[in-house]
């Protein structure tokens, strides 16, 4: 019977933790969303993506938020006939279509992530200093974890 030492189940118990932790922040944040944005987090996701990264494909966004591209195709479709990506031709390729964010879906991307991001600032504030800190060195620590396969 195989046996398991303690620094891996001192891991487990934070893998646990942090699931948890996590996925309870992930949710509160969902719920500042502003309030005129119906939108889902699989949407912002992608407007989020596009304003970080610029115009994309569909296989890229895919790739990116890790689904399978009809779906994101069916999220783009959405995005699009609520006016907030646009498709268009590549710019050196024009066989490649491109999705790009619209000046519509820039501001509701930037006032969603102010609304959340005002939030979460004020809870920080509750927190000591050395609180702060700690969060101040995990956060790309998390970011990081979040990208591995």
């Amino acid at each position: 019977m195989p046996t398991t030492s303690p620094t891996t189940r001192r891991d487990a118990g934070l893998a646990a933790e942090l699931r948890v932790g996590v996925m309870r922040l992930r949710r509160r944040l969902a719920l500042e969303h502003h309030p005129e944005n119906d939108l889902s987090l699989a949407q912002m996701a992608v407007l989020a993506l596009l304003l970080r990264r610029g115009e994309l494909t569909i296989g890229e966004l895919a790739r990116l938020e890790r689904v399978q591209p009809p779906s994101m195709t069916r999220t783009v479709s959405c995005l699009e006939e609520l006016g907030l990506v646009e498709r268009g031709r590549h710019e050196t390729d024009g066989r490649v279509v491109v999705v790009a964010l619209t000046e519509r879906g820039r501001a509701v991307v930037l006032a969603d992530r102010s609304r959340r991001d005002a939030w979460l600032a004020v809870q920080l504030s509750q927190l000591t200093p050395d609180e702060r800190a700690v969060l101040r060195v995990a956060a790309p620590i998390l970011d990081r974890l979040s990208q591995a396969d």
